[in-house]
């Protein structure tokens, strides 16, 4: 999500973040810092409405009869409207219940017909809407459609599974469907399409993979998949060539039209999304949803507005909306139905297409308890179920503080985890780019980078100025860049004008080696490990491919770059210590070094056998401009990363007798007892 400021401990903090603009979203000015969040008696009384216990079900098919339902607890009167295709073909009056809940059946076989809800309030009918539940759509999302969603699976879909990862072998690897295969080089018979990340044996002009190929090459566990549920930013009537991010959800439980090969046809979107997510998952790779239930693109178009005006947005009480997205209006998770329908809706995502993760953009607008009832009810249906978030808001939410998902309440959402601007900030610098980070050789990064390698838990040799927020180092999201802000090369360039390519290359591979050896979940962003550029341009989200889209020639020319991310990952994969899961364990066997240079940190992995296949390791970063000596335990070593390669068994010995270690500029050193 784009950040313009970040609450933090209960202040409004400025200056450290840039407002990214979501396409559609208009920013706000920014707000003058206070001492404390707005009090809850300044949002609006909301009155009470009866909420259902049956799950939603806005339209059920069968060959005999549609049902359809709408929750419109305030509503006068609702009507249900059929199409053919634009064609008005016929009203249905629907009919109240004491759940807030009206129905009505339309008679006979009405499959490849659309329809939309209308309510009545105080005598004034509002706009026609989809509803908020609609699971197929026509073009634009305006209306739903009715189809047999049993005809929309791959073949093989019933015996499709999730891929079974172990936690300290997970990593994650972000991407935007465009982004992976618009360019010419991905080689992609359907460039920018869902499908396109299902093609196998794709390559680039140089004959490298690319795509789902490259991937699996790579050894990610885990596809971060940008905005897929339905948004308003784009004409999907319009050219395929349209970029955005996404954010600006309109419809949560339908895929996006923009990335279907024929939009016009409701099931093909839905059908090639599914044969995407069983590729992924037939190479190994869990699928992870960014989801928007923080805001939507407008309150004048979406179904929340549209069917219960005021309830699902914390309004203000002058009947304003409350803004903590800074895209105009923020939702309210708090309120039963609201809570209901997020949680229906992901249900839905995980049983309908099989998705092994979510990813919650601006979670702190959410409150703890419907965060824990997530996490709750998805692991019922997947045990294995990756939930993570931002922890922060654009703007002040228009609730307590205290009960929401904000970072530094992380520990009271087991099983949640959240992004660490801790690591982020201390390896690459500033969001602003005023200064710069620890690969910067910068001072004053230290203990921000030691309580990013402890994963963010209570440590005895890290002071940091924040209060731990994790009770588990997995609640840690270990990250250098994401598709926010600048890229990671483009931010080395920009810190760094004078560097040559060899030092921005060195200080790239520094970044990573931090957020690999933390004991957080590392994860990257796509095109990183080929150095990609998006030409110093920060916010993209709705730029051409142009700035956007991988050159996969970068595969070739930085190849050694590739090898290394490559060598990270199986890092993780070889040395479970990396990943140890559990806070106790994290103070028991990790023990920083100490050394005098602002810009060095070393630390030890000890007693670790029967966790791992070394006995000890001992990981050493150098991020100043010159040689940093470290102070180690004597022993026999061998090489597991110089700087240059990572070979996660080892690939030669080195004996330290005199307890001293010499670490070259810009460099991360492991080795490991055997």
């Amino acid at each position: 999500m784009r950040l313009h400021t970040i609450l933090q401990s209960g202040t409004l903090l400025l200056a450290a973040i840039t407002f990214v603009s979501c396409g559609g979203c208009k920013p706000k000015s920014p707000k003058p810092k206070q001492e404390s969040p707005k009090p809850v008696a300044e949002a609006a009384v909301v009155e009470t409405h009866p909420v259902p216990e049956k799950p939603i079900e806005e339209m059920t098919y069968t060959p005999e009869k549609c049902h359809f339902e709408l929750w419109a607890p305030t509503a006068e009167r609702v009507v249900v409207r059929l199409y053919n295709g634009d064609l008005f073909a016929e009203e249905l009056e629907m009919t109240q219940a004491e759940d807030g809940l009206w129905s009505a059946d339309a008679l006979g076989d009405k499959r490849g017909m659309y329809y939309a809800f209308q309510v009545t309030i105080d005598g004034k009918p509002l706009k026609e809407t989809a509803g908020i539940f609609a699971r197929a759509l026509n073009v634009n999302g305006d209306r739903g459609a009715i189809i047999n969603l049993d005809e929309t699976d791959p073949k093989g879909w019933n015996n499709d599974k999730s891929p079974k990862v172990k936690p300290s072998e997970t990593v994650i690897y972000e991407m935007h469907y465009r982004d992976m295969t618009a360019h010419a080089s991905a080689g992609s018979a359907n460039p920018g399409k869902y499908i396109a990340m299902a093609e196998r044996g794709t390559r680039s002009f140089e004959g490298k993979s690319t795509g789902l190929d490259h991937l699996v090459e790579m050894g990610i566990t885990h596809v971060h998949l940008l905005p897929t549920a339905d948004f308003g930013s784009i004409d999907e009537s319009r050219s395929s060539k349209e970029y955005n991010w996404g954010y600006e959800p309109k419809n949560y439980n339908t895929p996006e039209g923009t990335y279907a090969t024929n939009v016009t046809k409701p099931e093909t979107r839905i059908r090639e999304f599914k044969s995407l997510v069983k590729a992924l998952h037939d190479a190994g790779i869990c699928v992870v949803l960014d989801v928007v239930y923080n805001h939507t693109t407008s309150v004048e178009n979406c179904g929340f507005e549209l069917t219960a005006p005021g309830y699902f947005y914390r309004m203000r009480e002058d009947g304003s909306f409350a803004n903590g997205s800074g895209c105009g209006n923020e939702t309210a998770s708090e309120k039963p139905m609201m809570r209901k329908y997020m949680v229906e809706s992901l249900e839905y995502w995980v049983k309908e297409y099989h998705i092994d993760g979510f990813r919650f953009d601006l979670m702190a607008i959410h409150d703890i308890e419907t965060m824990n009832l997530i996490k709750e009810r998805l692991t019922a249906l997947n045990p294995d179920i990756l939930l993570y978030g931002e922890g922060w808001a654009a703007m002040d939410p228009l609730y307590d503080e205290s009960k929401l998902a904000f970072k530094r309440y992380t520990y009271q959402m087991p099983g949640v985890a959240a992004f660490s601007d801790d690591i982020r900030n201390a390896l690459r610098g500033a969001l602003d780019l005023s200064i710069g980070g620890f690969v910067h050789g910068v001072a004053g990064n230290k203990e921000a980078l030691k309580f990013g390698i402890v994963g963010g838990v209570e440590h005895p040799e890290v002071e940091h100025v924040e209060a731990a927020w994790c009770a588990n180092p997995r609640q840690h999201i270990s990250y250098v860049s994401c598709h926010d802000d600048h890229n990671l090369r483009d931010r080395l360039e920009l810190l760094s004008p004078d560097a040559d390519e060899e030092e921005l290359l060195k200080m790239d591979k520094l970044a990573q080696f931090g957020v690999f050896t933390s004991q957080g979940v590392p994860f990257i962003f796509c095109g990183e490990e080929m150095f990609r550029t998006k030409q110093h341009e920060k916010n993209t989200y709705n730029m051409s491919d142009k700035y956007n889209a991988i050159d996969w020639s970068n595969k070739q020319t930085y190849g050694d770059l590739v090898e290394y991310y490559k060598g990270l990952i199986a890092l993780r994969k070889a040395h479970p210590a990396f990943s140890l899961g559990d806070a106790n364990l994290v103070r028991q066997h990790l023990r920083f070094i100490d050394n005098p240079n602002e810009a060095a940190v070393g630390f030890y992995l000890f007693d670790i056998e029967g966790i791992d296949s070394a006995k000890s390791i001992v990981v050493l970063m150098n991020g100043s401009r010159e040689s940093v000596t470290f102070d180690i335990p004597v022993g026999d070593y061998k090489w597991v990363a110089d700087g240059n390669t990572i070979v996660p068994n080892g690939m030669g010995n080195v004996t330290v007798n005199d307890g001293k270690f010499t670490v070259p500029p810009i460099t991360g050193i492991i080795l490991a007892e055997f």
